[in-house]
């Protein structure tokens, strides 16, 4: 068979399993990335080819949300493909079974639908020699847990490919952040790698989706599109720390012990306040917790020996609090209320006041993950998760830029759906 119709990163799903491939001892492949890539043709075609090459007399499962769009989008493509190759194939729908014949070898694919957590029962008691799971981003863990713990037998491999979710979906932090040490390799798609894009279908795209949703869809990028505070908020807006000497310094600061602590280090320059650098701890991800002291010794290090106006904190934290002012820190307890915060907050990121700069990593990725509870009765409310960086960015500019307001508002806070 011919490769040249497949773009370089078409051709090594398609080859990466093979002898002599750089790939071939990795145990897994994902393909994620932006629509309309080429990335479910090629993963489609490679898992069939590898099924029927390496094995015989084996089964395998297919798996898509709905057993119907993985006829639509998965088998009606790949099928007629395989059969110009070749391979015969029969289709049992009432047992949602293809066999398939090619070169002397015949298995069989059990068509599954990951729709809800009830799924996972459905593909229970099942050995596979391989399973393919197609747009995995939309089935639920447990689905997918319980079809790779189907694949037992020796030779197995675990192939999946989806359009990205928010950064805190279970798929990509458990397999995309560790394919490395799950022997994985992950392949990320743009629509340059889709040969059979014109250049004008490609600009389309590009003009047909704004914020959040172009990185999403169009740069395949992991970003939270659904019930975002910040929706607004896109990587044009983050800046390099800017030459020059700062007029004046901040820290901000939102405590916690279980929870992560996180401070940003906040200085003026020209009329802007730049968040120039940050401390971040998570006792969960870490294994251990830090002291009061051990905190305080943190600060001092984001500090840098730089004057400090005062450092803004969060009323709560009363054992911190006391432990710096005892280091004779000037200490100024946070305006906490939430959804006024929010709302100033917009103002002075959209008006270009506050700045957060290249470096300030665990507040950019709050940024895309800091959302709305949209399942809430309340009218507007924040998900207490992902929210220790936009606490402490918070707490500076209702404190610091709050008070600098010479006339007060009441207004309501427009949470989007």
């Amino acid at each position: 068979m011919s490769y040249q119709a497949f773009s370089p990163k078409q051709r090594t799903v398609l080859t990466w399993w093979t002898s002599g491939s750089p790939y071939e001892g990795k145990e897994a492949i994902v393909c994620d990335g932006a629509v309309r890539s080429g990335k479910t043709l090629a993963m489609g075609l490679s898992f069939f080819l590898w099924a029927m090459v390496c094995f015989d007399g084996k089964r395998f499962g297919v798996c898509g949300k709905t057993i119907s769009s993985l006829r639509r989008n998965v088998l009606s493509e790949i099928l007629p493909r395989m059969e110009a190759l070749g391979a015969v194939w029969k289709e049992k729908r009432t047992e949602n079974l293809v066999t398939v014949t090619f070169k002397g070898h015949r298995n069989q694919f059990y068509i599954f639908g990951g729709r809800d957590e009830s799924s996972a029962s459905l593909i229970q008691g099942i050995t596979f020699a391989g399973v393919l799971l197609d747009e995995v981003a939309l089935m639920p863990r447990s689905f997918v847990e319980q079809a790779c713990a189907r694949c037992s037998v020796a030779g197995s491999r675990l192939w999946f490919n989806c359009n990205p979710a928010g950064p805190s979906h279970w798929f990509y932090k458990n397999w995309i952040q560790e394919a490395e040490s799950r022997n994985c390799l992950r392949l990320h798609f743009t629509m340059e790698d889709n040969p059979s894009l014109t250049e004008q279908i490609r600009q389309r795209y590009h003009r047909l989706y704004t914020g959040v949703f172009y990185r999403r869809f169009v740069l395949g990028q992991w970003a939270q599109a659904e019930g975002r505070v910040y929706d607004f908020f896109g990587p044009d807006m983050v800046k390099p720390v800017p030459e020059g000497s700062f007029e004046k310094w901040y820290i901000s600061c939102d405590y916690g012990t279980v929870n992560p602590t996180s401070m940003g280090l906040w200085g003026l320059l020209n009329g802007v306040w730049y968040r120039v650098k940050e401390f971040y701890f998570s006792s969960r991800t870490q294994m251990r917790q830090m002291t009061d002291e051990e905190y305080a010794g943190a600060l001092a290090e984001l500090a840098g020996g730089r004057s400090i106006t005062a450092v803004i904190i969060d009323p709560s934290a009363a054992s911190f609090i006391e432990v710096l002012r005892r280091k004779e820190w000037r200490i100024r307890k946070a305006d906490n209320d939430v959804l006024s915060g929010i709302r100033l907050t917009s103002d002075c990121l959209k008006e270009g006041r506050i700045v957060i700069c290249e470096g300030c990593n665990d507040c950019l990725r709050e940024m895309d993950e800091y959302v709305w509870d949209l399942q809430s009765a309340a009218k507007d409310r924040v998900k207490k998760e992902n929210d220790h960086a936009m606490d402490d960015m918070r707490y500076f500019v209702s404190t610091v830029l709050g008070r600098q307001q010479s006339s007060f508002a009441a207004c309501a806070v427009e949470r989007k759906k």
